[in-house]
């Protein structure tokens, strides 16, 4: 079975054209994609997540 893709934050950011401190905000509401956080302090999102996110987003926007 094939790992998931795990995108690093500034990938994500640049991806959905948002700032870190915005991801953050969003994040503190419970509005952003899910994250990973490595033991080094680094932060992942996988691509899963992102794309459900995404879909998400499309749903509520109406």
């Amino acid at each position: 079975m094939a790992r998931p893709q795990m995108l690093k934050l500034p990938e994500v950011l640049a991806e959905i054209g948002m700032s870190r401190a915005a991801f953050y905000r969003m994040r503190a509401r419970g509005h952003a994609p899910r994250i990973r956080k490595l033991p080094n302090g680094q932060v992942r999102v996988s691509r899963a997540d992102l794309d459900a996110w995404w879909e998400s987003c499309e749903e509520t926007a109406v």
